[in-house]
């Protein structure tokens, strides 16, 4: 149980910080945030690639995990950057 905590957690951190980067929000978060996006960036993943077919979810310490992480985390800071501009 608290393994699989701690794997969400780096999961996320790194999803989320890689997200940042591709978005340029890099500087205006930190490590708290990044775990944050990424590990709700991991639920929207596998929730979007699940609706395209593709399957995907955070089943561990996995490169699938970690993309279908990045993905959601990216879609997630798109969402909040267009909620901002709006």
């Amino acid at each position: 149980m608290l393994i699989n905590i701690i794997v969400w957690l780096v999961i996320g951190a790194i999803a989320g910080w890689l997200a940042s980067l591709v978005m340029k929000t890099n500087r205006k978060q930190g490590l708290l945030l990044d775990i944050v996006v990424g590990v709700v960036g991991a639920f929207i993943g596998g929730f979007v690639l699940n609706l395209l077919g593709v399957g995907g979810g955070v089943t561990g310490l996995n490169l699938t995990s970690l993309l279908t992480a990045f993905i959601g985390a990216v879609i997630l800071l798109a969402i909040l950057r267009v909620i901002r501009k709006g």
